[in-house]
C-alpha cells in the first residue's frame, strides 16, 4: 500500500508536471494569436478636412444620388476576384468588412467639396506630376492571376511590384527571391486585397467622380466602381504589414502609401474619400487577419527573414 501510494504521488506530480508544461505551450500560442497590429493613424492632411463635412445627402442635388458606376462599364476580369477563395480572412470577415465602410452620398457637403478639390488639381497639376502619377504609380500592383504561371509574360515584373514599397525603402536586394517567406506573406494579404477591394466596389457601386462633375478631365478612365480605391487600398495594407516587418520604417512605408493615393487624385478617378476609405479598410483587414494562426505564422516567419 505504502508503495502504490509513493507511485500515486509520483503519478501525480508527473501528471501535473504535463499539465503546467500543456498550460505553458497554450500560453505561449494565445500571446502570438493576440498579436496586435500597430494602431491606425488619425486621418491627414485634407483627409482629415474634408471628412468633418457633413456626408449624408443633401435635398438641394438630390438627383446626384441616383447615380451608380453604370452597369455597361464593368470590368469582367475584376468581377471575377470577387469569387476568390482568400488566403486569410474568412468568408464571414469578408462580408463583415464589406458592410463596414460606406463613401459620402453624391449629394452630400462632402462629396461636393471633394470634387471641387478635385478640380483644382486639374487647374494647377504640372506635366511631371502628370507623368509620373500616369506612368509610374498607376501601372504599379500586384495581380494574383500573374502569379499562377511562370511563364506569364508578366510574372517577373509582377512580383518586382509586390516588392515595390519594400524595394523603395530597402533597397534593390528587397526581391521575392531573396525574401519567400517575406513573399508568401505578401502574396496572401494582396489576394485578399484584391477580393476585397472588388467586393466593396461592386457592392456600393460609388460612380467615378467624372460621372457626378462633367467638367472634371480624368487622365484615364477607369473600369469599375470608385470607391474604395484599390491602388490606395493595395499600398496601405502592404505599408501596414511592411511596418509589422520592420516598424522602425514605418513613417516611409507609409509616405509611399499617400503618395499613390494622391496620385489617383491628381490624374481625377478617384475622391478623397476613396483613398481615406481605402486606408482604414486596409487597416481593419490586417487586423481580422491577425485572427487567423496562419497569418500569424506566415508573419512571424517573414519576420525571421528581417531579424538576420
Amino acid at each position: 500500500m505504502k508503495n502504490n501510494n509513493l507511485y500515486f504521488r509520483r503519478g501525480s506530480v508527473y501528471t501535473n508536471s504535463i499539465y503546467i508544461l500543456s498550460f505553458i505551450l497554450l500560453l505561449n500560442v494565445l500571446v502570438v494569436s493576440a498579436q496586435t497590429i500597430h494602431p491606425l493613424e488619425a486621418a491627414q492632411q485634407h483627409y482629415a478636412t474634408l471628412q468633418k463635412l457633413n456626408s449624408k445627402p443633401n435635398s438641394k442635388r438630390a438627383a446626384l444620388d441616383d447615380i451608380i458606376f453604370p452597369p455597361e462599364k464593368y470590368s469582367s476580369g475584376s468581377l471575377i476576384y470577387t469569387m476568390v477563395t482568400p488566403a486569410y480572412l474568412t468568408p464571414a470577415q469578408v462580408t463583415k468588412l464589406k458592410n463596414s465602410i460606406q463613401y459620402p452620398a453624391n449629394s452630400s457637403d462632402q462629396t461636393k467639396a471633394e470634387l471641387e478639390f478635385l478640380l483644382s488639381w486639374q487647374n494647377k497639376r504640372t506635366k511631371s506630376q502628370e507623368d509620373r502619377s500616369l506612368h509610374v504609380l498607376a501601372p504599379i500592383g500586384y495581380w494574383p492571376h500573374a502569379d499562377v504561371l511562370k511563364n506569364h509574360p508578366r510574372h517577373q515584373q509582377n512580383l518586382d511590384y509586390l516588392f515595390y514599397e519594400g524595394r523603395t525603402v530597402l533597397g534593390n536586394t528587397t526581391t521575392a527571391e531573396n525574401y519567400p517567406a517575406t513573399a508568401k506573406l505578401l502574396k496572401g494579404i494582396t489576394k485578399d486585397m484584391r477580393l476585397m477591394e472588388f467586393t466593396v466596389k461592386y457592392h456600393l457601386l460609388r460612380p467615378r467622380p467624372y460621372h457626378l462633375e462633367p467638367t472634371l478631365e480624368p487622365l484615364a478612365r477607369i473600369s469599375s466602381p470608385s470607391f474604395a480605391s484599390g491602388h490606395t487600398l493595395w499600398t496601405y495594407i502592404q505599408a501596414f504589414a511592411w511596418s509589422e516587418l520592420i516598424p522602425e520604417k514605418r513613417k516611409e512605408f507609409l509616405a509611399i502609401a499617400y503618395e499613390v493615393g494622391e496620385s489617383r487624385e491628381i490624374m481625377g478617378i478617384h475622391y478623397p474619400s476613396d483613398e481615406e476609405g481605402a486606408r482604414v479598410l486596409a487597416h481593419r483587414m490586417l487586423t481580422a487577419m491577425s485572427d487567423n494562426p496562419i497569418f500569424i505564422k506566415d508573419l512571424e516567419a517573414a519576420k525571421g527573414e528581417w531579424r538576420k
